[in-house]
């Protein structure tokens, strides 16, 4: 299950016992709040927390207090201005703290995004439950022939169903071990630390994750990019509507100058200038490798050849 009893009577207290407050607030946030958005097949993300909305970021950039003559168009003017010449510091002003249940391998991953406070559920103390990342078939891809670190072709008939098959019966094999190990049924039982291990790495953990909008858009360009692993992606995807609403000047600001730009290396730049001359320009000779030209012909949606 996403929520355990626990956690949603957790939930259900907070909700009842909504306190004032004189700080700032976010109306599109607020909705967000307490809500666990279901990700792949037992994960979710849940707003637990957050401080400040587009206009702390103005504050931040002004250094400035109350809104005086200023109209929402100037606010949406600065703040795409600090995107747009990567003044990140204004965006560092607001925070968001986020409750997440997800795989193992998918943890792993998240974690290189180093600047974050971050609080693990341990399996040192605790005992993991049987849930386990079973992909759907149409997820299931086999190795790209063209990108060391993507997929290929989706896997179809007995192939796809004998992968499946091992997935579940090894994930319910290393579990049954490991609750052996634990057992204290006339045993001492190993120590958790310890029974741990033999968990794969497609078992659900749980963290809290607060990080500043900044370091948040940075994951989010890599995370929610289309070349990204689906199951970090879908994870990113479900922030990404969040923080929609949250500070919806800044992500407007965030989608057309990160997620929607383009970064060009000199070289790619010189191309660009040779075909607006109206030079015919190949990979041949053009001055990039064989893969420089491909991102760069798929970048501008060049014909091929």
């Amino acid at each position: 299950m996403p929520l355990t009893p626990e956690q949603e009577a957790e939930i259900q207290a907070a909700r009842a016992t909504p306190q004032p407050t004189l700080r700032a607030v976010a109306p599109g946030m607020e909705k967000h709040l307490y809500t666990a958005y279901p990700v792949l097949d037992h994960g979710f993300v849940r707003v637990v927390d957050y401080m400040g909305d587009d206009s702390a970021i103005v504050q931040a950039a002004r250094v400035s207090y109350g809104a005086g003559t200023r109209h929402v168009s100037n606010d949406e003017g600065l703040i795409r201005y600090l995107m747009r010449h990567w003044h990140s510091t204004p965006f560092e002003m607001c925070e968001i703290k986020l409750h997440v249940k997800l795989p193992v391998f998918v943890a792993r991953q998240w974690i290189r995004h180093r600047t974050a406070n971050v609080n693990e559920y341990s399996a040192r103390y605790s005992i993991l439950d049987r849930e386990f990342y079973i992909p759907a078939p149409e997820n299931l891809a086999a190795q790209s022939t063209v990108n060391n670190q993507g997929r290929g072709e989706v896997l179809s008939g007995d192939e796809a169903a004998r992968v499946l098959e091992m997935l579940k019966s090894d994930a319910m094999r290393a579990y049954d071990n490991y609750e052996a190990m634990l057992s204290q049924e006339g045993q001492q039982g190993l120590a958790r630390e310890l029974a741990r291990m033999n968990l794969p790495a497609n078992i659900y953990t749980q963290w809290y994750w607060k990080t500043d909008l900044h370091n948040l858009f940075h994951f989010l360009r890599l995370r929610a990019d289309a070349h990204a692993q689906y199951e970090i992606r879908v994870y990113a995807e479900a922030i990404a509507a969040c923080v929609q609403d949250w500070v919806p000047l800044a992500y407007g600001a965030f989608a057309d100058y990160r997620m929607g730009g383009l970064n060009l290396s000199a070289g790619a730049v010189a191309c660009l200038r040779r075909m607006l001359a109206g030079e015919a320009v190949t990979q041949e000779n053009s001055g990039l490798s064989k893969r420089e030209w491909r991102e760069f012909a798929e970048a501008l949606d060049l014909p091929e050849g």
